[in-house]
Parts: C-alpha cells; sequence; structure tokens
C-alpha cells in the first residue's frame, strides 16, 4: 500500500509543474518507497536479515531515474530483449562446456564474429567484405572437425552436441549484438541500455535454471568466489584494459591480438583442466581461428581506393 501511495504520488507529480514538479514526485515516491520496503524481511540461514534500506531503494531509484531521461519506453524494452539473447548465449556456453570442454567453447563462440556480418547483411543491408565469404566455410569446415567426426578419440563428454551448443553460442550472442545496437542512440550514456540488459541475462539465466532444475542459490565455496573473482578481472579489469589499448594501438594489430583469447582458452584449458584434444580438433581449432580471423583482419585494412576513369 505505501509502495502504491508512492506510485500514484509520483505520477500526479509528473503531471504537474515541470521540473519542480519532478522533483517533488522522485522525492514523495521514495520515501513512499522506503516506507514499503522497510516491511520487506529476507531469512538467511534461519534468522532474519534486514537490508540497508539504500540497497533496498537502489532498483526503485533507478527505475525512476531511467523514466526521467526521455528515452522512448521501446528503447527500454529493445534493451531487456537483448539481454534475454544474452543470457541464452551464457547458457548456451556453459552447455557447450560441460559437453565439449572450456577451450572449444570458448572457440566455437567466438564465430559471432561470422554469423554478425551475415546478420547485418541480411537485416541491416550492411554487405560485409569478401573475406566473411572465405572466413565462413573455413570456420564451419573447423566446426565440423571439433565435433571429432564420431572418432573415439574426440575430447567431451559429447563432442556433437557440445559443437550444437557452441554454435548457440555464436548465434545468440550475435542477435545480442544486433539488438542491443538498436537499443542505443549515438552521444547517450550506456547505463540505461546496460542496466536493462543486465536485468535481461538475469531473468532468462534464471528461467532457463528454474526449466531445467539447475537452479540452486545456494552459497558455496570458493565457487562463488572464483565467480567474483572472473567479474572483476576478467571482465572488468579485462575490458578496461581493452578500453585503454584501442585508441592507442592500429586497429589490425588489435584485432589480432584479440584472437589470443580463444586461442589462448583451449592452452590453458590444456594446462589446467587437461583437456586433451585429438589431432581432429586440433585442425578444427585452427581452421576456426582461421574462419574468424581473415574477415576480423580484413575489416580493419583499409579499402582499395576506386580506380579513377583515364
Amino acid at each position: 500500500e505505501p509502495l502504491d501511495d508512492g506510485v500514484d504520488a509520483f505520477e500526479s507529480s509528473v503531471g504537474g509543474s515541470g521540473n519542480d514538479g519532478v522533483e517533488d514526485s522522485l522525492e514523495v515516491a521514495l520515501e513512499h518507497a522506503g516506507d514499503a520496503l522497510d516491511g520487506f524481511e529476507t531469512r538467511a540461514n534461519g534468522p532474519r536479515v534486514r537490508a540497508p534500506r539504500s540497497a533496498r531503494c537502489n532498483g526503485w531509484l533507478l527505475w525512476l531515474v531511467l523514466g526521467e531521461r526521455g528515452r522512448p519506453s521501446r528503447l527500454h524494452l529493445v534493451a531487456l530483449v537483448a539481454g534475454l539473447f544474452l543470457g541464452l548465449d551464457l547458457v548456451s556456453w556453459h552447455r557447450a562446456i560441460h559437453w565439449i570442454g572450456a577451450g572449444l567453447a570458448t572457440v566455437l563462440g567466438n564465430t559471432q564474429v561470422l554469423l554478425v556480418g551475415f546478420a547485418a547483411w541480411a537485416i541491416l543491408g550492411e554487405k560485409p567484405r569478401r573475406a566473411v565469404f572465405v572466413g565462413v566455410p573455413l570456420a564451419f569446415a573447423g566446426m565440423a572437425l571439433v565435433s571429432g567426426l564420431g572418432r573415439a578419440d574426440a575430447y567431451g563428454a559429447d563432442p556433437v552436441l557440445g559443437t550444437l551448443f557452441g554454435l548457440a553460442t555464436g548465434v545468440t550472442y550475435s542477435v545480442f549484438l544486433l539488438v542491443f545496437r538498436r537499443s542505443t542512440t549515438a552521444g547517450e550514456s550506456p547505463f540505461a541500455p546496460w542496466l536493462l540488459a543486465t536485468l535481461g541475462v538475469v531473468v532468462a539465466t534464471g528461467l532457463a535454471g528454474a526449466i531445467s532444475g539447475d537452479l540452486d542459490l545456494t552459497w558455496r565455496w570458493p565457487a562463488h568466489a572464483w565467480l567474483m573473482a572472473l567479474a572483476l578481472g576478467s571482465q572488468v579489469v579485462g575490458w578496461l584494459l581493452i578500453a585503454y589499448a584501442l585508441p592507442r594501438l592500429p586497429a589490425v594489430e588489435t584485432s589480432i591480438l584479440l584472437l589470443l583469447q580463444p586461442m589462448a582458452t583451449v592452452l590453458w584449458a590444456r594446462l589446467l583442466f587437461a583437456e586433451a584434444l585429438s589431432a581432429v580438433q586440433w585442425l578444427g581449432v585452427l581452421l576456426v581461428l582461421a574462419g574468424v580471423g581473415l574477415p576480423t583482419v580484413a575489416s580493419n585494412l583499409p579499402r582499395r581506393p576506386a580506380r579513377a576513369d583515364s
């Protein structure tokens, strides 16, 4: 009831006196939201634990701020849908890891470079370079070899199923990139779209876990510590380093260096998890990387100037 009062106060204030009404609406709505949330209690290991009021109001405040930024609600929905596909991408990737190992799953996920090119051509009319048409057959031939071709020495609990999930990883990530691109506008901060895309990830992964019966929110040590290290290290620090390097290196060098990620994953998987690939699968890895790398490098080379008529 207090929360409903806050929503009513917000709507009536916004419909009133311009900016002053908006400021008053935020203050009144947050006051009512705080009263409502003060009655919310969670249970953790038996005893009741009351979350800090500022933290519990954070999601409500962010949503109000998003609503006041003047972004069309359609863009909010597009960002949320993009996050759903990113969540499916993560689910597919982890399934691929289960069936075929971390190294091969990561290599197959990088096929999104090729898939985005063709999807952009079909949907947005952005014709890819010729190198993409060369890279696609190489990548798909590599995926066939990564599946092990039914050989007994192929690595993975189910190499064929793992390859299919790896391909699904690339497909869903490609859709995410294209949809998320439509949720942003030039010159605006990416905060709002990323916030909603992250919410979409939570929804998609939560539903996938609930449907499969794998959803378990129990805290486990050190598994969750490794997840936090992954988030802060590979994601936050890693992307900050990439953002720092991008304007300081030629585009071609950047593209080549970023291809080290799937190659390094295969090597680390061999060292840390003893993922021993067969010779056929190693050849498949090389073909996939060649198929992905060729268009990536070619896309950053200067186009030849049109030949002038003599």
